[in-house]
């Protein structure tokens, strides 16, 4: 295990390469925002614009952006099981409606969604495996009924994260999304398994690339387009506007801005264990970008990774266990199989030691 010599980007994040001087892409890419012509960036962004503009079939532009862009967008929310969604979630999607914003929410069927998500935990030890294939694969699938030509995503995961299988054509084209590690190549075979059947699980299944060229679909990266993308800012922006942010403890949630995975509480412990097989989790993607950007030194960011990344309150993985009909001890032992040797020392079931140091490696 190697981190990047400027940030705290580990070489264990699946897809990631670091250059000849040890630096991961995140950080070149962000080197290269001081000599981007940002006037012309804002020409390209016209561009998708009119695209959104002059491929209009059905009174929407896009999916998402409205103020900035003047645009006419259709939001699409994917809504959760009664038992895994948190009120600050639907309080915040009742926000984003207030502001004036049509929203479209998708509640795939409960019963298919929690077997998967069990089959997802036990497989892959990854409950949101299908889960997360419902949300990347809903919104292209309504775009292309809705006849949408445009859908905004946010940051681009290759520039911005080091997810290198999402590099497209251009730092704006997201139609190269299929690829990231969370879709996991597009090989949904093993969610039919046991009674499961192929018109059940059709928001989890990404559109064919032929099905969304047909379309005339284009995914873009809204990120690219703004100087000073980040979490934290987006963060602030929001909070401002009314969202309801998490006033969680850093220890409880692996989370120290407590600003995403608002809407249900088990994200918190896959990023656990996400930690427990890469040897990061999302503390690292806050503190990476946070040094980035001159917030925190790279020695202060190691003391917020070694105090809070993976961290995990008993509370949620007691209620994913109850909502998927295992004991913790049957979480433990099946997540203790999952936990990388290479990084990690056992001591004991669910006790687990770091072999690395934060920012040197093993």
């Amino acid at each position: 295990m190697k981190y990047c010599v400027r940030c705290l980007q580990a070489d264990t994040r699946p897809g990631i390469f670091f250059n000849g001087e040890g630096v991961c892409p995140a950080c070149i890419y962000h080197e290269s925002l001081r000599t981007v012509d940002w006037d012309e960036r804002k020409k390209e962004l016209a561009d998708v614009v009119a695209f959104g503009r002059a491929n209009n079939h059905s009174g929407y532009d896009c999916i998402i952006v409205k103020d900035v862009l003047k645009m006419n967008p259709l939001l699409v929310s994917l809504g959760y099981p009664p038992e895994q969604v948190s009120q600050r979630g639907v309080d915040n999607v009742s926000n984003m409606i207030r502001h004036g914003f049509d929203c479209i929410t998708i509640n795939p069927g409960p019963d298919t969604w929690r077997t998967l998500m069990r089959r997802g935990f036990f497989e892959y030890t990854n409950w949101c495996r299908s889960t997360e294939l419902a949300l990347f694969s809903s919104v292209p699938r309504l775009a292309i009924a809705y006849q949408i030509p445009l859908i905004w995503w946010g940051e681009n995961p290759a520039l911005q994260l080091g997810d290198m299988n999402v590099l497209g054509k251009t730092g704006s084209d997201g139609n190269s999304l299929r690829k990231m590690n969370t879709l996991g190549g597009g090989d949904n075979g093993w969610l039919l398994r046991e009674g499961i059947r192929a018109n059940q699980i059709l928001q989890y299944c990404y559109p064919p690339e032929a099905e969304m060229e047909e379309a005339n679909l284009r995914i873009t990266f809204l990120g690219y387009f703004w100087k000073d993308w980040s979490l934290v800012d987006n963060g602030n922006f929001s909070a401002l506007r009314g969202l309801d942010v998490r006033t969680d403890r850093p220890w409880e949630i692996g989370d120290t801005h407590g600003i995403t995975s608002l809407d249900e509480d088990w994200v918190t412990l896959n990023q656990m264990i996400k930690y427990l097989k890469f040897g990061f989790g999302r503390v690292s993607d806050y503190v990476n970008e946070d040094i980035r950007n001159g917030r925190i030194s790279r020695d202060e960011g190691i003391a917020l990774n070694e105090k809070y990344d993976g961290t995990c309150a008993d509370k949620y993985i007691e209620s994913f266990c109850a909502f998927i009909g295992i004991t913790v001890n049957d979480f433990w032992k099946h997540v203790d199989k999952a936990v990388n040797p290479v990084l990690f020392a056992k001591d004991g079931l669910g006790k687990y030691k770091p072999k690395f140091k934060v920012g040197v490696g093993l």
